[in-house]
């Protein structure tokens, strides 16, 4: 069995471009900090963990699903499309895209749907073929953690891998629980509002008690204390359009089979791969 990584793309150039220490120009002017940042750290991430697979996913610029559930769904995000080069991570996209076809990295940007989507759809294609790992910073992924699927955050020395027992240390629920959790708190992130009253412990003792969120709106009368049984009662149909907004799905998406996706070390270093796409002589 071997190592499959699955890089969210856009939370590590947005990493990179804005977490670089400074902007980088080359000879010829152009900024490439953003590429040089993302390159080096999918580098470190893949001899981290020893990855024999490797896949990139990026997110593009439609309408989904979730959007036509919830118009405030991502809402608070930026709109680059009129922000200058100089501040926009997205102007460096192209040349990632190159680089990674240098490195011969299978990658993909979501046009139908997002990329959770795509990502989970790889998990649940090829969890029982691979140990997965998923390097985003994205919560929602720890719906996705098993035996066999593990979170990567990127710190360089300070990397962070999670498993499945850390959602239980936690949040005192399993990670298959994490979408009913996550329904009743809220995310921030994602401008999706959870149901007044309702906090992390409370969640947890709710899910706990009831089991799932149908259940615990089904019983909701059943709630001692009446701020929360009142919340639930209340946000219901608010939650359950949470709990779509937050699911993950495998949506029969997967165009590259496990062995499309290996990785055959080059002992590639960054500036190689920079030379390589002409960004640097």
């Amino acid at each position: 069995m071997g190592n499959l990584l699955i890089v969210d793309g856009h939370t590590l150039l947005f990493q990179m471009f804005f977490g670089m220490p400074s902007r980088i120009v080359n000879e010829d002017g152009k900024a490439i900090h953003g590429v040089m940042g993302f390159v080096g750290a999918l580098l470190k991430i893949i001899k981290m963990i020893n990855a024999t697979h490797v896949f990139v996913v990026f997110d593009g610029e439609h309408e989904n699903e979730r959007t036509e559930l919830s118009p405030d769904y991502k809402s608070n995000r930026i709109d680059y499309l009129d922000i200058p080069d100089s501040v926009n991570p997205f102007s460096q996209l192209e040349n990632i895209y190159e680089a990674l076809n240098f490195m011969k990295i299978q990658h993909v940007q979501a046009t139908n749907f997002e990329a959770d989507d795509i990502i989970a759809s790889y998990v649940y294609r090829y969890n029982n073929d691979a140990q997965i790992f998923i390097s985003s910073f994205d919560s929602d992924f720890f719906q996705l953690l098993s035996d066999t699927v593990s979170i990567l955050r990127y710190r360089g020395k300070n990397t962070v891998v999670y498993d499945k027992e850390y959602v239980q240390a936690k949040f005192s629920i399993l990670p298959e629980q994490y979408v009913c959790f996550k329904s009743l708190v809220g995310d921030r992130a994602d401008n999706i509002k959870g149901a007044e009253k309702i906090g992390i412990k409370t969640a947890a003792a709710l899910i706990n008690q009831y089991g799932n969120l149908q259940d615990i709106i089904n019983n909701a009368n059943k709630i001692t204390k009446p701020s929360i049984r009142e919340s639930i009662l209340r946000n219901k149909e608010r939650l359950l359009i949470n709990y779509k907004l937050i699911k993950l799905d495998s949506k029969q998406i997967p165009i590259f089979e496990l062995d499309d996706l290996v990785y055959t070390p080059f002992n590639l270093k960054t500036r190689e791969v920079l030379r390589g796409i002409g960004l640097l002589r």
